[in-house]
Order: structure tokens, then sequence, then C-alpha cells
């Protein structure tokens, strides 16, 4: 099992900027990185560290119940391990 953590600026923005529906939509992502951090329907992104890979995955509003959400971040194999970088939240 992997583990998956939220960095400190998608953490702020998860406690402060979204709604209870839109957290717990977040959460369950995290949730669901632990069992598989690359899933079929996250979508690959440019990665400047070859020792990691970054991914955006795109939550749609029935989804989270209010805004469309984007949760960026970035998967090391190494340590087995997920670190969520940015929730993007529309408007």
């Amino acid at each position: 099992m992997t583990h998956a953590f939220f960095s400190d600026a998608a953490e702020k923005i998860l406690r402060g900027d979204l709604g209870v529906s839109e957290q717990t939509a977040v959460r369950s992502v995290r949730a669901s990185l632990e069992e598989d951090p690359t899933p079929d329907h996250a979508r690959g992104l440019p990665d400047a560290d070859h020792r990691s890979e970054s991914y955006a995955i795109d939550l749609l509003p029935e989804q989270t119940g209010g805004r469309g959400i984007t949760v960026v971040y970035r998967h090391n194999q190494d340590l087995d391990a997920v670190l969520i970088l940015w929730l993007i939240a529309g408007p």
C-alpha cells in the first residue's frame, strides 16, 4: 500500500477553501491513490525529477457536489509515496 500525503499548500486549500462535499471528494481521491497511485484516469504531467512522476486527476462538479477540482500530485515509486501538491478548484 502506498502512502499519500497532502502538501502544506494542498492542506490549506482543503481546509479553508473547499466545502464539505468537495473535501469528501478530495479525501476519496487521496484514499484511492493509496491503493493505486497511477490509475487509468490520471493524466500524466511533465516532471523535472526523473525519480518521480506527476499526475492530475480531474473531479467533475457532479463528483464533488460543488465545483470542479483538479488534484495534482507526484508519485515516487522508490519511496512508495504520493504527495498531493495542489488542489485547483474551479469557479
